[in-house]
């Protein structure tokens, strides 16, 4: 693996702590500056705060559609995990590089700074790219790619929309063609309160979003047995998941207030809206025997956030290329979500994901990614590079 400047890169990325709770500023101003030394037209998107940016580069032919790298510079907390290495410090350890986010997703992220440095360079050096190169970088992608969409509306408006787009979430640099599309929801389960010693008198609400809960794990168990299914997936059918219950005060008080988040993840062939409308109607059914005693009886669904899922055909031009440049002959689709959903869906722009790493060590104590992962993506993006150079794709 060339050790600079992409690992030096690396080493500094790791550096900032940008768990998705906390400012990526910093990290966004680094880079910009880095770029911006070479030349390199750099944008920042601030949020409300400015304490958070996304940030979307271009270097080589100006008003022509090019190739966009993505990734994500916020990571998930480290609270309660058991690291044996510094999680904000770039380690290295038999063949491995350890850190919160070497895997998902500062490694790639490293190399795609460091693709922009060389392209600006070769152009220093007469060898002009035909085809741009552009790097988007956001943030809170960790929460639901949320920060993204700043992004996505600037791109939206402008005059050229780039050609292709790698997102480089881990896939062991497998070409993948698809995920699922999610959408987090609440149920605020309300009953009336009341002394537990007179509990059948009151409507207790975590009994209420317990048998909603059952209503879920019935509709769960419908879509495993009958639902459409892709056996592309680890998991083939869509999902429904509970992951929280909260309620009530004390085990004396029958509580009057309840709530379960959970998630919809669907397949292309899944509508979550009918999903949602379904479960709407369970929970009418569930409420209306109750309402002559307890006319407040409630269960009110809210979405919390949501993002759509990507679908891009396994012929597709973007496909083929990606493959030409890592040699993959065959493609995949990954259970965990990206930020190419929303790029393929509100951009039109066609969208892969390819990068190094496994999510299997993400988002977990002593994350990390190896060496040789590394090193094929930068074998990748040299060879992208190369391709840019040519003038194709164009």
């Amino acid at each position: 693996m060339t050790e600079a400047p992409m690992r030096a890169i690396f080493e500094r990325l790791m550096s900032f702590d940008t768990v998705s709770a906390h400012p990526n500023l910093d990290l966004m101003l680094w880079v910009k500056a880095l770029l911006e030394a070479e030349g390199i037209a750099v944008t920042l998107i601030p949020d409300a705060s400015g304490q958070k940016a996304n940030l979307f580069a271009t270097t080589g032919p100006a008003g022509l559609p090019g190739v966009m790298l993505s990734g994500h510079t916020d990571v998930v907390p480290v609270e309660g995990q058991a690291w044996t290495v510094p999680p904000f410090a770039l380690t290295e350890r038999d063949g491995r590089l350890y850190g919160r986010g070497a895997a998902d997703m500062k490694g790639f992220c490293a190399a795609a700074i460091a693709a922009m440095l060389k392209a600006a360079r070769w152009q220093a050096e007469g060898r002009p790219l035909q085809v741009p190169l552009h790097l988007a970088l956001s943030y809170d992608e960790e929460i639901g790619c949320m920060g993204v969409r700043s992004l996505v509306d600037m791109l939206a408006q402008a005059p050229v929309k780039p050609l292709f787009c790698i997102v480089g979430e881990p896939t062991a640099m497998q070409v993948a063609t698809g995920h699922k599309g999610k959408v987090a929801l609440r149920a605020t389960c309300t009953g009336r309160e009341g002394h537990s010693a007179l509990a059948p008198l009151a409507l207790n609400a975590l009994h209420l979003a317990a048998d909603f809960m059952g209503e879920l794990r019935d509709m769960q168990a419908r879509i495993a047995a009958h639902g459409p299914r892709d056996g592309d997936y680890d998991v083939p059918y869509t999902t429904i998941h509970v992951g929280k219950m909260s309620g009530g005060v004390q085990v004396n008080i029958v509580p009057n207030i309840a709530t379960l988040d959970f998630e919809i993840r669907s397949l292309a062939e899944d509508d979550p809206e009918t999903l949602i409308a379904e479960m709407r109607r369970r929970a009418e059914a569930l409420l209306a025997p109750l309402r002559a005693e307890f006319p407040e009886a409630a269960i009110r669904i809210d979405r919390l956030w949501d993002y759509p899922g990507l679908g891009t055909p396994s012929d597709a031009a973007v496909v083929n290329f990606v493959k030409g440049l890592t040699g993959a002959n065959g493609t995949i689709k990954v259970a965990f979500g990206t930020e190419g959903g929303l790029f393929a869906r509100d951009l039109g722009v066609p969208t892969v994901i390819c990068g190094p790493g496994s999510m299997a060590q993400g988002h977990k104590p002593d994350e990390f990614v190896t060496l040789e992962q590394m090193a094929r993506c930068e074998t990748m993006l040299e060879a992208l590079l190369a391709r840019l150079e040519s003038g194709w794709p164009a």
